[in-house]
């Protein structure tokens, strides 16, 4: 036991050295996906109402199978690979799968709901190398809508507090159990409370587009914001959620089938969960070529859209392409709010990285310097 906050400690900070050099690579380059869902299951365990990802029946895909698709994935330069289904703890080998998207030097990533969670998986996703789980919370008490209660899960909670040496996210969405909207508070106060990020999203149709929200599902969304800490993440700073959550379009060009790929149990590449069939090309047939013909694509769902990781990868292309006009977009409140409020100190670094003044030597040493460290040639 007392070994485990020692290697938490170690494991993090490298976590966020690559998660760095992650972002730097971004910037870099637009010829490569910065993020891979792709599914090894579709089954799932529960049968929540508003989810339209999961299936009572599928078998896991072939272990074999999945490894080949995580080196074809590597091949085209992916940097982070969540694993995602249906419910991914029901595959047998999930850890070996994990282990093959480390081994590629790629940041592992895992959706769950928590249901199948034992300290011994804990300490297998541990030895994987697994990066990031997320859980899925919707209410304190389970209902016809979802199972996914903190109730049921509050132990397994506990023992991720406890065991886990990755990073635990919990993660609720608001208007998911229309009837309680406090019980998002709730759970990302237990969330805090344990020391495990919190975070939420907005439910949407099959489509991924938005379900206005309620003034009591506004309240709770806006109490669960005030509970983030001040150190800046991408996690909790979320102008897009902002805009949708009081029906407001959001402007940005969506890059799916390029900088985003979404790959289904039957191999094929889509724009996204909620966007299946679009280009459904075979990943095993998918090149650079088809991913800058598809990141050029019109996506008529971008601006109610509220898959908000596909638009934090959008904002990283932003940044490379003009930066200034980027971070004026990424923290319209704070210009709002607070005169003369200071971009964060994180946001700052990587705009001296890649955009540094043509008359500033110093900025175009620490640029060097830092894609040395980051090993970016």
């Amino acid at each position: 036991m007392p070994m485990i906050p020692f290697r938490r400690t170690a494991k993090r900070w490298y976590r966020t050295y690559r998660e760095v050099r992650m972002v730097a690579l971004a910037l870099k380059s637009p010829r490569h996906p910065v993020l891979a869902h792709i599914v090894v299951t579709r089954r799932c365990n529960l049968s929540c109402t508003y989810c339209s990802e999961f299936d009572d029946f599928s078998k896991p895909v072939p272990t074999a199978e999945m490894l080949r698709r995580i080196d074809l994935l590597a091949a085209l330069g992916t940097t982070v690979i969540t694993l995602t289904g249906g419910e991914p703890l029901l595959h047998p080998d999930l850890e070996t799968i994990v282990q093959r998207v480390r081994r590629h030097g790629i940041i592992a990533v895992a959706v769950t709901n928590g249901y199948l969670l034992t300290p011994e998986r804990i300490e297998r996703l541990n030895r994987a190398g697994l990066d990031h789980l997320q859980i899925s919370v919707d209410n304190v008490r389970p209902d016809d809508v979802s199972k996914k209660s903190l109730k049921v899960l509050d132990q397994k909670l506990r023992w991720l507090a406890q065991y886990a040496e990755f990073q635990v996210n919990i993660h609720t969405v608001v208007g998911a159990c229309t009837e309680h909207p406090e019980d998002a508070v709730t759970i990302a106060r237990r969330a805090v409370e344990l020391g495990l990020v919190s975070t939420a999203g907005i439910v949407h149709d099959a489509s991924g587009q938005l379900r206005p929200l309620n003034d009591e599902q506004q309240k709770a969304l806006d109490e669960i914001e005030s509970l983030s800490k001040p150190l800046f993440s991408f996690a909790r700073h979320n102008p897009w959620r902002r805009n949708l959550s009081r029906g407001l379009p959001n402007e940005w060009h969506c890059s799916a089938g390029g900088r985003h790929l979404y790959v289904c149990e039957d191999g094929l590449v889509h724009y996204c969960m909620a966007q299946r069939g679009y280009p459904a090309i075979p990943l095993s047939q998918y090149t650079h070529e088809d991913m800058e013909r598809e990141a050029k694509v019109k996506k008529t769902c971008a601006p109610y859209c509220t898959v908000f990781c596909i638009q934090r990868v959008a904002l990283l292309d932003r940044l490379r392409e003009n930066p200034r006009q980027a971070i004026a977009q990424l923290f319209p409140a704070q210009r709002a709010e607070a005169r003369g409020a200071r971009v964060p100190v994180a946001i700052g670094a990587l705009r001296s990285l890649f955009a540094p003044s043509r008359t500033a030597p110093s900025g175009r040493f620490f640029r060097k310097a830092a894609l040395r460290i980051l090993r970016i040639e």
